[in-house]
This record gives structure tokens, C-alpha cells and sequence, in this order.
């Protein structure tokens, strides 16, 4: 589906270590592949438990897992919303993504230095949601006077347009995000087309030192209670770890090196499983002998659009789909012991499509 998170934070706060471990993401899932497009984009494996054991049972000739897209954002510096240091550049890169990952420094250590020459999380997240709102007020403010002409004359629709607006501005000039704006679902329509930087979903991720990636610290508390009315997640990582299990060869060695650190993951895999939950995205799951794979739709997509996935011609030509529940055909093993158990269902247009459904269809064009 091409869909994109960014990885933003300042200077020295773990965020290319944290992009790089996740560029050798394949040694989190086995044999499944990684590629570079671009420097600055990696294709990202999602781990996922249940496709393993699907292939287990199918033994299919290929297995092909869902993957995410991480971009590593130029960090950037106070200023960036009027083009300092690589400004334009980063702003730009952010506004082609879907959803933020952002890393904030939440550890001590003398020698890396911090840009700013203290460690403080919050300060830092300020930072940069304000060049972010900054360019937000831009768009807004460039939009108001397009359509406050036509909202003084009496026009409905500019009107309405204009009022909406007039909220985002007021927030986002109180130092606030646009994600947060008061503002009812069907109005944020009116800024649709502005694509604002604060208002994709974000994520918080704390890099914190060894010691503190089960338990948090004060700095990740911190982060914890200023973020509370955002209903963003807040996710612990420790980038040294990361990249110390990036570095082991095997899986069994990967395993026991989280046995001892008292994890029952890594930090890669939880940050990719929850950059796909950011992105509402769920998974369907086609089985056969020749080939195992999990497909990425949006949460909510019905049988008609989950198919138009593989393509466009199943979709349009939809009749129905043959529907079995993950957990049944693991219970039963196979396709044909789920109908013997009558655990098959089939479904028309109107079927709302389950995160881990095993599905089949049927169409005609």
C-alpha cells in the first residue's frame, strides 16, 4: 500500500542508530527481506508470529510477509519552518509521510554530546513540534485568505470553511498540534488538502540506557505526562541494545541475548509492530501451496476492497469470499478440516474484514 513513517529528532538522540537497526530488520524475522530504495528509506519486514505459523502448516513453495515503509528524516534545527539548515528538505520529506516516529533523547551519558548541551526530552519535542506548527500556521493562514472573501459575502461553504479553519489557527497558535484541535471528523475535511504535518499520527519513542528499557526513568515519566492528552503512544527503546542484537548472526542467538535482558522482543520488532497499529492498518492472510501472504489493509476495509488489494479487476468483479477465522484453521490445520467443521463462512459485499481472516475469493470479470 506504499505507506510511509518518518523518523524525526534532533541531532544525537538515537535516531539513526535506531533507523539503522531497523535496516537489518530481517534479523528480526527470520529469512524475510530488506531492501533500500532510496538512502533514506528502508522496507521494512512486519514480524509476524502468525504467517510462520501458516507456513508451518501449508508448507508452501514462498512465504511473503507485509512490509511498512521507514524514512529517515534529515534532523533538523530551530528554524527549520524558515528553510535553516536542511528546513525545506525536511519538511518536505515529512509531508509525504503517514505517521510520525519520534525519537527523544531520554538517557545520560557525557560522551555524546546534545545539541542543545543538556538532556531534556520535552524541550526538545517542542522544538520541533514547533517548526512543525509553524508551517502548519503557514498553510492555514494561506488558505483563510482564500476563502474569507467569499465567507464575508455569505457564501455557506466558504463560511463553514473558514470557521473551521479559524479553530486550527487558534490552536496551532496557542503552541498546540492540529491532531489535537477541536474540531468534529466530517469538518476536518476543509484541511484535507493541506496535508498539515501536526496532524498525522505520531508515536513517541523513548531512547533510554540499558538499565531502563524495562522499567522507563524519570526522563520517559516526564515524556509520559506531557504527552497524555495526544492519545499518542509512548514506546522504550534502547538504541545500544538494538543495535548490539543487530549485530549477532543468528536468531537463536538474538533469542537468548532478549532472555537475558529480560525482553520478550526487541525494540525493532515492537517499534514496527506499533508504526503498523499507528498507521490503522490490519492484516489478511491468503494460504495455499504455492504461496503463504499476508496482505496489509486499512482496519474497517470491506471483502470488496481487502481483494482489491491483490487487484483491482477482483474488486471490481467481486461475488464473494470464502472466510476462515486464524484461530480455527490453526485449531483444525487445514483448509479442508475447517469446512469439515463447518468453520468456514462465506461472506458478501457488505463483510467488514477481520484482522487475521483467512480468505479466498471468488469473482468474475
Amino acid at each position: 500500500m506504499g505507506l510511509q513513517c518518518g523518523i524525526v529528532g534532533l541531532p544525537n538522540v538515537g535516531k539513526s542508530t535506531l533507523f539503522n537497526c531497523l535496516s537489518n530488520a530481517k534479523a528480526q524475522a527470520a529469512n524475510f527481506p530488506f531492501c533500500t530504495i532510496e538512502p533514506n528509506i528502508g522496507v521494512i519486514t512486519v514480524p509476524d508470529e502468525r504467517l510462520t505459523k501458516l507456513a508451518e502448516l501449508v508448507n508452501p513453495q514462498r512465504i511473503v510477509p507485509n512490509v511498512i515503509e521507514i524514512v529517515d528524516i534529515a534532523g533538523l534545527v530551530k528554524g527549520a519552518s524558515k528553510g535553516e539548515g536542511l528546513g525545506n528538505q525536511f519538511l518536505g520529506n515529512i509531508r509525504a509521510t503517514n505517521a510520525i516516529i519520534h525519537v527523544l533523547r531520554c538517557f545520560d551519558d557525557d560522551n555524546v554530546i546534545h545539541v542543545d548541551g543538556s538532556v531534556d526530552p520535552i524541550r526538545d519535542k517542542e522544538i520541533i513540534d514547533t517548526e512543525l506548527q509553524l508551517k502548519d500556521l503557514e498553510s492555514i493562514d494561506k488558505k483563510i485568505q482564500k476563502v474569507e472573501k467569499g465567507a464575508k459575502i455569505g457564501d455557506k461553504e466558504q463560511k463553514k470553511a473558514y470557521d473551521v479553519l479559524t479553530v486550527y489557527k487558534n490552536h496551532l497558535e496557542a503552541g498546540k498540534s492540529a491532531r489535537t484541535a477541536p474540531v468534529a471528523d466530517e469538518d476536518k475535511d476543509y484541511i484535507a488538502d493541506l496535508w498539515l504535518l501536526t496532524a498525522k499520527p505520531v508515536m513517541y519513542v523513548c531512547n533510554v540506557e540499558e538499565k531502563s528499557v524495562n522499567t522507563g526513568n524519570a526522563y520517559v515519566e516526564r515524556v509520559k505526562q506531557a504527552v497524555k492528552d495526544e492519545n499518542a503512544q509512548v514506546l522504550i527503546i534502547s538504541a545500544q541494545i538494538e543495535s548490539e542484537i543487530a549485530q549477532l548472526e543468528s536468531y537463536e542467538e538474538r533469542q537468548m541475548f532478549l532472555d537475558d535482558m529480560g525482553l520478550s522482543e526487541s525494540g525493532v520488532t515492537q517499534l514496527i509492530k506499533a508504526a503498523y497499529k499507528l498507521l490503522k492498518l490490519a492484516t489478511y492472510f491468503t494460504a495455499g501451496v504455492q504461496e503463504v501472504r499476508a496482505w496489509t489493509i486499512t482496519e474497517g476495509f470491506t471483502g470488496p476492497q481487502a481483494a482489491g488489494v491483490i487487484h483491482t479487476d477482483f474488486e471490481k468483479g467481486f461475488i464473494r469470499a470464502e472466510v476462515i477465522k486464524y484461530n480455527d484453521f490453526i485449531k483444525y490445520g487445514s483448509e479442508a478440516a475447517c469446512k469439515e467443521n463447518g468453520k468456514l463462512s462465506v461472506e458478501g459485499k457488505t463483510y467488514v474484514v477481520a484482522d487475521g481472516d483467512i480468505m479466498h475469493f471468488r469473482f468474475n470479470v
